[in-house]
C-alpha cells in the first residue's frame, strides 16, 4: 500500500475549524454591512489580530506546513465567511510574498514583521505592480526607479493602480523599472517604509464586489528610499542586469511574476470559498423551498444544477491543493498547474454563484439574500492576479513549448 492520502492531519483540521468558527461567528454577521459601507473593516481586522489570525506567527506557520495546504484551507474558510473581509485581513500577505520572493534573509527579517505590526498597533502591507497602462502586460511598467549614488538612495516616480491596501498600507512593496530597455527583465522590487515622503493615495475605486477590501491608486512622486530597500540588493541586481544585457539568462523570474506564481493557488482557494458558500446556501434553500406541492430539489433541473455545482467545487479544490503542494515541495509547474488552479476555481465561483441565484429565483437577485453579493464578489477572481485569458496563455505556452501570443 502506498502512503497517498487526501485526509487532513490533526493540525490542519484544528486550524480549519478555528478559522471556520471565526468566519461564521465574526465575519458573516457583518459581511453585508461592510459591503454596503465599502470601507476597511478595522474592527474585524482588530479581532483577527487579537486572536492571532492576523499575525506573522500565523502566516509563518501556515507557510511552513510541509504539505502546502494550510494557507489554502485558511483562505477557503475565510472567503466562505466573506471574500471582501478575507482580503481586508489577508491582503497584507501579497506584500509579504513580494518580500519573501525577492528579498534577502536580512530584508525578510527587517520588513515582514512590520507588515503586520502588533495587536496593539496593527500595520498593513500592499504589493504595487499594476499601472493604468500596464495590467496583464507587466513588461510595460512605466514607474521608474533611479539610483542616486551620492546618497545611496533610489528615487521612485510613477502611478500604480488597482492596489489592495494602496495608500493606507504602512509598507508598500513597489515593482519599478530600473532599465526600461530590458522590459520585464529590467525590473526590481523596492520596499517603501512607513510615512515615506512622496507616496500618496490616489483614486479609491468603487467596486462591483469585494467592497470591504480597500483598492486604490498609489502615486509616487520623487519617493526616496534607502539603498537597503532594494529587495535582493544592488550587487545582485547589477549582476542580473549585466547578464541580460549580454544576452544571457537572468536566472530568475521577473519581480512581479515571482510573487504571482506563489500566490495563485491561494487566490484560487478564495474563489473556492465563495463557491462553496453559494452552493451550501442554495442546497439548503432548495430543500426548504416548495413549489407545486414539493421541495424544488425534487425537480431534476434543480438537483442536477446542485450536482454540477458540487462536482466543480470539489474539482477546484483538488487543483488548488495540487498546486499548493507542488509549490511548497519545490515541484515545477511544468503544465501551468498554478494557473490551472486559479483559472478553474475563479471561473467555477462565477458559474456556481450564478446557478445559486437561478435556484433562488427572484430572491437571489435581491440584497436580502447573500447569493447576490457572492456573485458580485466572484467576478474579480477571473480578473485580478492574471485574467482567465492570461492563465490560459500560461497553460498553453507550458504544454506546447510554443510562445503563443
Amino acid at each position: 500500500m502506498g502512503d497517498f492520502s487526501l485526509e487532513l492531519n490533526e493540525d490542519q483540521t484544528q486550524i480549519q475549524k478555528w478559522v471556520h468558527d471565526f468566519a461564521e461567528h465574526t465575519v458573516r454577521p457583518v459581511a453585508a454591512e461592510w459591503d454596503e459601507r465599502e470601507a476597511t473593516p478595522w474592527p474585524v481586522i482588530e479581532e483577527a489580530a487579537q486572536c492571532g489570525l492576523y499575525s506573522l506567527d500565523f502566516i509563518a506557520n501556515a507557510w511552513a506546513d510541509p504539505t502546502g495546504l494550510m494557507l489554502p484551507i485558511t483562505m477557503e474558510e475565510m472567503s466562505w465567511g466573506d471574500a471582501g473581509i478575507c482580503l481586508a485581513i489577508f491582503g497584507t500577505t501579497l506584500g509579504v510574498v513580494g518580500i519573501y520572493a525577492n528579498g534577502t534573509p536580512e530584508q525578510v527579517m527587517e520588513w515582514v514583521p512590520q507588515c503586520f505590526g502588533t495587536p496593539e498597533k496593527i500595520q498593513l502591507a500592499a504589493f504595487a505592480v499594476s499601472e493604468p497602462d500596464a495590467g496583464s502586460d507587466v513588461s510595460s511598467l512605466r514607474t521608474r526607479a533611479v539610483y542616486d549614488a551620492a546618497t545611496d538612495e533610489w528615487v521612485l516616480n510613477g502611478t500604480k493602480t488597482w492596489i489592495t491596501n494602496g495608500g493606507i498600507a504602512d509598507i508598500h512593496v513597489v515593482v519599478a523599472s530600473v532599465d526600461p530597455s530590458l522590459g520585464s527583465r529590467g525590473q526590481a522590487s523596492f520596499v517603501v517604509p512607513p510615512k515615506t515622503a512622496g507616496l500618496a493615495q490616489g483614486q479609491k475605486f468603487k467596486k462591483m464586489g469585494i467592497r470591504a477590501s480597500h483598492t486604490a491608486e498609489v502615486v509616487l512622486t520623487d519617493v526616496r528610499v534607502p539603498g537597503r530597500c532594494l529587495l535582493g540588493g544592488k550587487e545582485k541586481l547589477d549582476e542580473r542586469l549585466a547578464r541580460v544585457r549580454e544576452g544571457r539568462s537572468s536566472g530568475r523570474s521577473q519581480a512581479a511574476m515571482a510573487t504571482f506564481e506563489a500566490s495563485r493557488p491561494t487566490v484560487g482557494a478564495q474563489a473556492l470559498g465563495i463557491a462553496r458558500a453559494a452552493y451550501e446556501f442554495s442546497l439548503d434553500y432548495a430543500k426548504e423551498r416548495k413549489q407545486f406541492g414539493r421541495a424544488i430539489i425534487e425537480n431534476q433541473a434543480i438537483a442536477f444544477k446542485l450536482a454540477d455545482m458540487k462536482m466543480r467545487i470539489d474539482a477546484s479544490r483538488l487543483l488548488v491543493w495540487r498546486a499548493a503542494w507542488m509549490g511548497r515541495t519545490g515541484k515545477t509547474f511544468e503544465s501551468g498547474e498554478g494557473s490551472m488552479s486559479k483559472l478553474f476555481a475563479g471561473e467555477t465561483a462565477v458559474w456556481v454563484t450564478e446557478q445559486a441565484i437561478q435556484i433562488l429565483g427572484g430572491y437571489g437577485y435581491t440584497r436580502d439574500y447573500p447569493v447576490e453579493r457572492w456573485h458580485r464578489d466572484s467576478k474579480i477572481y477571473t480578473i485580478f492576479e492574471g485574467t482567465s485569458e492570461i492563465q490560459r496563455l500560461i497553460i498553453a505556452r507550458n504544454i506546447s513549448g510554443v510562445h503563443i501570443k
